[in-house]
């Protein structure tokens, strides 16, 4: 009888214990790297057999043994190894369905390796298909650029990256071309009546100048490169034909300049329904022409002769180089040199901007809390932390409560041969519980609320800011956006780490990149900071506070003064 009864409770146990723990047991029985091996033979099989290759079941079958694996163990090494054979047989199922959800399904995938095992070997190879995918397959060049760029900034290490710097090259020819073809602005043109042209603005130096057509809204236009013409006693000219446009009563149709680069800047009612400006040449190597919004505007940047250069081409244009710069390779510093000796070689003058001012308070809560306020005050502490510790000089584009518009920001970076340009902003969401710091590079947005973030501080419309050719012509003509990528991380963590110092609850929300209209043109590594959330009532407090102000500006010059020590390693990395 007790043995009956010891018996029953031992198979009671046991009973139990398969009831409670079935995933465990199977967890101990069949783990990922079986699961791995399992849709691994299916894959291989299906690679053999062409017959196999023509019927969307067995692609399928493969596909959900992969599934298996990612979705039952996504943190393991196999789940990285699942997402991209599942996104490569999604690609190879694509050639046979040519259904767009295949290639859609294969993005999905591939964004989700690379954007949640960002340290795995793969995570490169996968951000690099993406790319492939848009140039393959989608045919849409500008979109494949802005991702194989990703790879560049994203992985910088990756085994992927030449790949993808190659892509770049090869993009920028096509799309240089296509741009020269097409000979247009990207601006939506508008439908109403003769839109005015209502001034043009300029900023210049020997080496550097910046013209700025003022115009009452969108408008198409193209840009073209004249030849002198002796005969008649006319330099080389620069114009751009406006459509839709008429000359407005008041602008000033001759504009001097007389600097070493043009002489002057005219506009004409060319015909009934276009308007030309014309820059009349001195002498300049390169040039750019973009435009911006709320208002629009078109802004043309043109720069002196390099050494060794006898022509004039657009920024697009090269020779028989790299048409994209990229990375630029730089000679190595002397090993054991001081900070000093660097910033002599690398870093002699900084320029930072304090974000808005005058009529434009940027975020404000309330008449005492101002972010050009604060930005300004920060500016000034920080200025007198880089004078003092590194002894380069310092600029500030304004050092008192006036507007300045952000083309011209950009403008004064430039003017002055900044080696680095810091803007600084503060934070605003409709979600008061949201804080942290960030910076920011330029770059294509990444996340929905970086798309806001660059809205807010371009002074635009989010559809404004999805105007992908003219931010990707940017993209393409500046060649530090990897120098600032590195920079806005050393400013990121020692902006972060240094406030951790003293203030508890300090969020780091990190380095992203978007589209802000201040940092497009910079011809030095560039960001922008935002230093905390005015809309958050802690951060509000410390914000308006001086001595929290002091630690911030501390901790952004503890980064560029780490970035400037790391500089021999990024050469050296290439």
């Amino acid at each position: 009888m007790k043995n009956r009864i010891y018996y029953i409770w031992m198979l009671v146990i046991v009973a139990g214990f398969l009831f409670a723990a079935p995933e465990a047991f199977c967890k101990t029985k069949s783990g990922p790297a079986t699961f791995l091996t399992r849709a691994d033979q299916c894959r291989k099989a299906l690679d053999k057999s062409s017959k196999k290759r023509k019927y969307r079941h067995n692609w399928l079958k493969c596909i959900r043994l992969y599934k298996k694996v990612y979705k039952v163990y996504p943190k393991s090494n196999q789940a990285a190894w699942a997402l991209y054979h599942s996104a490569n047989l999604y690609t190879g199922l694509y050639r046979y369905s040519g259904s767009s959800k295949d290639l859609n399904e294969a993005l999905a995938l591939y964004r989700s390796l690379a954007g949640k095992h960002k340290g795995h070997s793969l995570a490169d190879d996968a951000q690099y298909k993406i790319g492939e995918i848009f140039y393959k397959f989608r045919k849409d060049p500008a979109r494949a650029y802005v991702e194989f760029l990703k790879v560049e900034i994203n992985f910088p290490s990756g085994d992927m990256r030449p790949k993808a710097k190659q892509m770049l090259n090869k993009l920028a020819v096509t799309l240089r071309k296509k741009n020269e073809k097409k000979g247009l602005g990207s601006a939506p043109l508008s439908k109403s009546k003769r839109v005015p042209v209502k001034d043009i603005r300029y900023w210049s130096t020997p080496s550097y100048t910046r013209v700025v057509i003022d115009v009452q809204g969108p408008v198409k236009y193209e840009h073209h490169l004249l030849k002198a013409d002796p005969d008649h006693k006319k330099p080389r000219r620069l114009y751009l034909d406006l459509k839709n446009a008429r000359v407005s009563k008041s602008i000033d149709s001759v504009v001097p300049i007389k600097d070493d680069l043009l002489r002057m800047a005219r506009a004409g009612q060319y015909t009934k329904n276009t308007v030309r400006v014309v820059l009349d040449i001195e002498k300049i190597g390169g040039y750019n022409v973009f435009h911006l919004y709320d208002p629009f505007r078109i802004v043309v940047d043109v720069h002196r002769f390099k050494k060794g250069e006898t022509r004039i081409r657009p920024e697009l244009a090269s020779k028989k180089r790299a048409v994209r710069k990229g990375i630029r390779k730089e000679k190595k510093p002397a090993k054991a040199v001081s900070l000093a000796r660097q910033l002599g070689l690398n870093v002699k003058r900084i320029v930072i901007d304090p974000g808005h001012g005058g009529k434009d308070s940027g975020c404000r809560i309330g008449g005492r809390y101002k972010e050009k306020n604060i930005t300004l005050s920060i500016a000034k502490f920080l200025a007198k932390e880089l004078r003092k510790k590194i002894g380069c000089e310092v600029f500030l584009t304004r050092d008192k409560d006036i507007f300045l518009s952000l083309e011209r920001r950009t403008a004064i970076a430039n003017m002055k041969k900044a080696d680095l340009f810091i803007s600084l902003h503060v934070n605003a969401h409709r979600n008061s519980r949201i804080h942290g710091l960030e910076t920011y590079f330029l770059n294509m947005a990444t996340d929905e609320r970086a798309v806001m973030v660059a809205a807010r501080e371009n002074a635009t419309s989010e559809k404004n800011i999805s105007d992908l050719q003219t931010i990707l012509n940017d993209l393409m003509l500046n060649t530090k956006i990897y120098e600032s990528s590195r920079l806005a991380h050393h400013v990121q963590e020692g902006m972060v780490e240094n406030t951790k110092k003293r203030y508890k609850k300090i969020k780091s929300l990190g380095v992203k990149q978007a589209p802000f209209y201040v940092l497009i043109g910079a011809q030095m590594p560039a960001i922008l900071v935002e230093v905390g959330f005015l809309t958050n009532s802690r951060e509000r407090k410390r914000l308006m506070n001086k001595k929290y102000q002091e630690r911030v500006a501390e901790g952004i010059y503890a980064g560029i003064s780490s970035y400037i020590r790391s500089i021999d390693q990024v050469y050296q990395g290439g």
